[in-house]
C-alpha cells in the first residue's frame, strides 16, 4: 500500500485535497454566515466570487502545472455556482467551456493560422537563414535584445499577433548570442500589452473605447488617447526593458538563468527544449531571408485590413472609427487568411517546400498551439464563472461604490484595484469591463482627474495581467518564446512587481500634482536610477 502511495503524483494529491475542502468545508462556512438557505444567492456579488482564481492561482505557484490549476479554479467556481450539485456543476463547467470556444473561436483560428505559417517558415530553412543573416549584423548580446524590443514595437496592432511573430523571428537570433529563453520571453511580454494600451491604433484602444458606456456620449477613442502619457505602468516597463538591456544586467530568477545560458549554454533554464518536436530548423537550402519577411509584412497589412474591416471602413467609416470599432477576432483571422495563402503560393510556386512538406505543416502548426489554446480556453472560462455567474463585477462596483475617500487617491486606488482584478481573473480586457463603466459613472463628465483615473485603471488591468501565472499575454510570450510557461511567469514577476511599485508611486503623485510630462519625468529619472543602484549592489555582492 505505502509503494502505491509513493507513487502517486504529491501535485494531484494536493489539487485533490482542494476540491475535497472547496467541497466539503466551504458551504458550512457559507451557511453559517446566513439564515438564507440558498448558498448560491449568498456567494453572487460578494468576496467570495475572487476564490477560484485564487484557487488556480495559488495551485499554479505551487504545482507548476498551470492546465489543472486553472481547470481546479473553473470547477470550484461551478461549485459554488451550482450551490454543490456535483452533476449541475459538471454541466456548467462544460456550458461555459462550449460557450468561450465560440465565443472566442475566431482567435483560435487566427492562432492556428500563425502555426501553420511558422512550421511552414521552419521547414523552408528561412528561419535558419534570417538567423545567419541577423547574426552577422547583430555583433552583442545588447544588440540582440534592442533589436527584439525595436521589432516588438513595431508590431502594435494586437498582443497576440505581437507576441507570435517577435518571438518566432528573433528565437534563432537571440539563440545565438546565449541569451536565454526566459529572458526572450519577457522581453516579448514587454512589447505585448504594455504596448498595446499605449497604441491608438490597435485592438485594445478598440477594446477600451468599446466598454465606454454609449449614454455617457464620451469618445471613447479620444478618452484612451488622453490616457497614453498618464499609464506609467506602460511607459516605465518599456524604459526598464530597455535600460536593462543597455546596462546589461538583470535580478531576481532571471539572474541564475541568464548566467546559466552565458556560462552554460542552457538557453533552457535546465527544462531542455520542450518544443523540440515543432522547432527543430531545416537544412532546406532552399529558403531565403526573404521567405521570412514577406509573410510577416503580408500578416501586419492583411492584419490591418481585416481590423478596418471587421469595423466598417469599407462600409464608409473613418479610419479611426474603424479602429475604435473594429473586432480583433474578426479582423485578425482574416489577416491570418491571406497571408497563410499568400505563404503556401510563394514556397510551393517557388519550389520552397513540397505539398507533402504543407500538408505534413498543417498538422504541426496546430499541434504547436494545443498548449497555448488549451490554457486561453480554461482562462476564458475562469474568467467567465467569476465575473458572469459569481458576480464579481457587481462585487467590485459596489466595494467602490461603498468606499470613501480623498479623490485625489482614486488613481492610485483604481490602479490597485485593477491589479488585483486582473491578476484573479487573468485578462485585462475582462478588467475593462469591470473598471470603465465605473470610472465613467464616479466623473459623468470628461476633466483631468477622471482622465488620470482611467490611466490608472487601464495600467493595473495591464499590470496584473502581467503578473498573473494565468495570464492570457503571458501563455502567448511563453509560447513564442518556447519556454516553459511557470518559468516564465516567476522570472518575469520580479520586474513586473517593480515596474508596479514605481507606477503606484506615480499615480499617487498624478492625483495632485495632474500633469503628465512633470510625473512621468520624475518616474523615469527614478526608473533608471534605481536600475543603475541595483546593477552596483549586485555586482559588489558578488565580488565579495
Amino acid at each position: 500500500m505505502k509503494k502505491i502511495f509513493k507513487r502517486v503524483n504529491k501535485k494531484l494529491l494536493l489539487i485533490g485535497l482542494i476540491f475535497v475542502v472547496a467541497a466539503l468545508v466551504f458551504p458550512y462556512i457559507v451557511s453559517a454566515t446566513t439564515d438564507d438557505a440558498e448558498h448560491q444567492s449568498n456567494v453572487y456579488a460578494t468576496a467570495w466570487a475572487l476564490v477560484p482564481p485564487v484557487v488556480a492561482i495559488v495551485l499554479a505557484f505551487f504545482t507548476k502545472e498551470v492546465y489543472s490549476s486553472l481547470f481546479a479554479g473553473v470547477f470550484i467556481g461551478a461549485l459554488m455556482y451550482a450551490n454543490y450539485d456535483i452533476l449541475h456543476a459538471v454541466e456548467t463547467t462544460v456550458v461555459i467551456i462550449r460557450d468561450e470556444l465560440g465565443a472566442n473561436g475566431g482567435l483560435l483560428v487566427f492562432l492556428v493560422e500563425l502555426g501553420i505559417i511558422v512550421a511552414m517558415m521552419q521547414v523552408s530553412g528561412c528561419t535558419r537563414v534570417f538567423a545567419d543573416w541577423a547574426t552577422k549584423r547583430i555583433k552583442t548580446r545588447r544588440g540582440a535584445m534592442l533589436a527584439t524590443t525595436g521589432l516588438g514595437l513595431l508590431f502594435f496592432i494586437d498582443d497576440y499577433f505581437n507576441c507570435l511573430t517577435t518571438g518566432n523571428i528573433m528565437r534563432p537570433v537571440t539563440d545565438k548570442h546565449k541569451i536565454s529563453r526566459a529572458r526572450l520571453a519577457y522581453n516579448i511580454d514587454c512589447t505585448a500589452a504594455p504596448l498595446c494600451i499605449i497604441a491608438p491604433i490597435s485592438s485594445w484602444a478598440a477594446a477600451v473605447s468599446s466598454n465606454i458606456p454609449a449614454e455617457s456620449g464620451i469618445d471613447g477613442f479620444i478618452l484612451f488617447i488622453q490616457t497614453i502619457p498618464y499609464n506609467f505602468y506602460a511607459l516605465l516597463t518599456l524604459v526598464m526593458l530597455i535600460v536593462l538591456a543597455l546596462l546589461q544586467f538583470d535580478f531576481g530568477p532571471m539572474r541564475k538563468y541568464e548566467k546559466m545560458a552565458v556560462e552554460n549554454g542552457d538557453i533552457y533554464g535546465g527544462t531542455g527544449d520542450l518544443y523540440a518536436e515543432f522547432s527543430g530548423t531545416s537544412e532546406n537550402p532552399k529558403g531565403k531571408v526573404i521567405d521570412m519577411i514577406l509573410p510577416v509584412v503580408v500578416l501586419i497589412i492583411g492584419s490591418v485590413i481585416g481590423l478596418l474591416y471587421s469595423g466598417g471602413f469599407f462600409s464608409g467609416a473613418s479610419v479611426v472609427k474603424a479602429f475604435s470599432n473594429c473586432d480583433a477576432f474578426i479582423g485578425l483571422p482574416i489577416g491570418g487568411f491571406f497571408s497563410l495563402m499568400f505563404t503556401i503560393a510563394l514556397y510551393l510556386i517557388g519550389k520552397v517546400v513540397s505539398f507533402k512538406e504543407f500538408t505534413e505543416c498543417i498538422t504541426k502548426g496546430f499541434e504547436v498551439m494545443v498548449p497555448a489554446m488549451l490554457i486561453l480556453v480554461f482562462s476564458w472560462a475562469l474568467s467567465t464563472v467569476c465575473r458572469s455567474q459569481l458576480g464579481a463585477t457587481e462585487f467590485v462596483r459596489e466595494f467602490m461604490k461603498t468606499s470613501s475617500f480623498n479623490m485625489n487617491f482614486l488613481p492610485f486606488i483604481l490602479y490597485v484595484i485593477g491589479t488585483i482584478v486582473s491578476f484573479a481573473t487573468g485578462t485585462s480586457w475582462g478588467t475593462f469591463g469591470i473598471l470603465i463603466p465605473i470610472v465613467v459613472a464616479i466623473f459623468g463628465e470628461v476633466n483631468t482627474l477622471m482622465v488620470i483615473s482611467m490611466a490608472g485603471a487601464l495600467a493595473g488591468a495591464v499590470t496584473g495581467d502581467h503578473c498573473s501565472p494565468i495570464s492570457e499575454t503571458a501563455i502567448m510570450s511563453s509560447t513564442a518564446a518556447q519556454v516553459d510557461f511557470m518559468q516564465h511567469v516567476l522570472t518575469q514577476l520580479p520586474y513586473a512587481m517593480f515596474a508596479a511599485g514605481l507606477s503606484g508611486i506615480g499615480f499617487l503623485l498624478a492625483g495632485f500634482i495632474q500633469n503628465a510630462f512633470i510625473v512621468l519625468a520624475i518616474m523615469i529619472v527614478l526608473t533608471v536610477v534605481i536600475l543603475i543602484a541595483i546593477k552596483k549592489y549586485l555586482e559588489k555582492k558578488e565580488a565579495v
